[in-house]
């Protein structure tokens, strides 16, 4: 296998492209709004700029793209860990093997259906199965896992899609992944850069770069259509890691005919045990996250953009704005942690605590439509499909109205309160849905939302 992600064309790009005039920048950021994506020349143009008032212009055309194509809607989901047992030696990660902390967890079935209910009582629709890499996490207790969380039940409530981050597998084991009925395998690369990555690698199956890099290519060869990849940021070298993520983006494209469904940008947090995470090699700013939300969102238009709990809420709120697409909310990093109520140190620290609730009626009080829809996924509109649909922006057909219909079902069910705030602005998005027919639809699904039916989705 060779290695994709190019280092010397990257510094090479990024070096060539670091005296550059603002008309130049200005004609990128344009150029950006037919939604066809940057090449790498002109992504790494963009990360070189260091001109505020160029980089709010990044920031709110940023915003354009994500509302041109998916609406006004942020989805809203919550992870599910399995397992804190691990083999590897990650200098990074609370879960390394020789880390003091006591991880000797692995949940099993019955615990998993605890947690499940306990993440469905809050009004979760959609789960990520997240584990360290631990042997007993194989394929077999992956198909007992995953059945056990699609069949808990809560009142009316249930998991509707449940994506995956758990280590890479075999294609064979993939194939039987996705017969689970999984949504997106997600896997983060962490770094991109070899050096690092091999000096924070310490031991572990993790330590082998080339087969992590891979991993999203199996699951394409199986079948898992929906694939989504990421990097820790801080770890090297941010302009470094961005432009590997597009390179990464750009080989799936060639090789499968189908970008990555979802990309993630988390930040190096604190975690027990881990040096390393509470003195990031390369930190990575507020003001330097925002710019790296904002060019992929340019470079990679189509791309579901994830931001996790571990920024902190003032942060997020700002996020939310240039370029998100999916958050998590009311996330606990330890297995267990949902149904116990356990305040125990997991994964990494979390900065944002606020609870699924709070969320959301903060999204809905700045314009935004929480949002738990699956429709694509049950519907097919998966892989080719999907993006024939997220390219051009026909997306948001769907996305509008299936948005509104989840956050109707979710205040019913579980915040009565709310919806009595903001019935006025439910009433108001219905009416910005441009097609009467579809319009017409929606109203009177949410008559029957309202009468009992659930899970109404075009």
């Amino acid at each position: 296998m060779n290695n994709f992600i190019n280092e010397d064309k990257i510094f090479d790009i990024l070096g060539e492209t670091q005296s550059h005039s603002r008309q130049c920048v200005e004609s990128i950021i344009n150029n950006s709004l037919k939604l066809k994506g940057l090449s790498p020349e002109e992504v790494a143009t963009l990360l070189n700029c260091e001109d505020l008032s160029i980089l709010n212009k990044i920031f709110a055309t940023a915003r354009e793209i994500k509302e041109t194509i998916y609406g006004n809607r942020i989805v809203l989901f919550a992870p599910l860990y399995l397992s804190n047992r691990c083999i590897n030696d990650c200098l990074y990660c609370g879960f390394r093997k020789n880390t003091s902390q006591n991880n000797n967890q692995l949940l099993q079935a019955e615990e998993v259906m605890k947690e499940t209910s306990a993440l469905i009582s809050q009004g979760h629709k959609r789960l990520l199965l997240v584990s360290a890499e631990d042997p007993a996490v194989n394929i077999d207790y992956l198909e007992e896992v995953i059945k056990s969380v699609y069949k808990t039940r809560n009142g009316r409530g249930s998991i509707r899609r449940l994506n995956v981050n758990v280590a890479p597998m075999e294609v064979k084991d993939f194939k039987r992944l996705k017969d689970t009925g999984i949504g997106t395998y997600q896997l983060f690369q962490e770094t991109y850069h070899v050096d690092t990555y091999n000096k924070i690698h310490v031991s572990g199956p993790k330590a082998d770069y080339l087969k992590r890099l891979y991993a999203c290519d199996d699951a394409q060869r199986a079948g898992i259509d929906d694939v989504g990849i990421g990097v820790l940021f801080g770890l090297y070298q941010y302009k470094f890691e961005v432009m590997a993520l597009l390179f990464h983006a750009m080989h799936l494209e060639d090789k499968f005919g189908v970008g990555p469904h979802t990309i993630s940008i988390p930040r190096l947090e604190p975690a027990q045990g881990s040096d390393i995470s509470s003195h990031p090699p390369y930190p990575v700013s507020d003001l330097e996250l925002k710019k790296i939300i904002a060019i992929l969102r340019l470079a990679v238009p189509y791309t579901g953009i994830i931001l996790s709990t571990r920024e902190k809420e003032s942060l997020r709120n700002e996020l939310f704005h240039i370029g998100v697409s999916q958050v998590s909310a009311g996330s606990k990093t330890a297995p267990g942690s949902y149904s116990n109520n356990d305040k125990s140190e997991g994964q990494f620290s979390i900065s944002d605590n606020r609870s699924l609730s709070e969320v959301i009626e903060n999204l809905a009080t700045m314009g935004f439509i929480p949002s738990f829809c699956t429709s694509c996924y049950r519907s097919g509109r998966t892989g080719e499909d999907f993006m024939n649909l997220a390219k051009p922006g026909e997306i948001k057909k769907f996305c509008q109205p299936n948005s509104i219909l989840t956050f109707e079902e979710y205040l019913l069910d579980y915040n009565p309160k709310l919806a009595k705030k903001i019935k006025s602005i439910i009433d108001s998005e219905v009416h910005k849905i441009h097609d009467p027919k579809v319009r017409q639809i929606t109203s009177n699904y949410i008559k029957s939302l309202i009468k009992g039916k659930r899970d109404l989705y075009l």
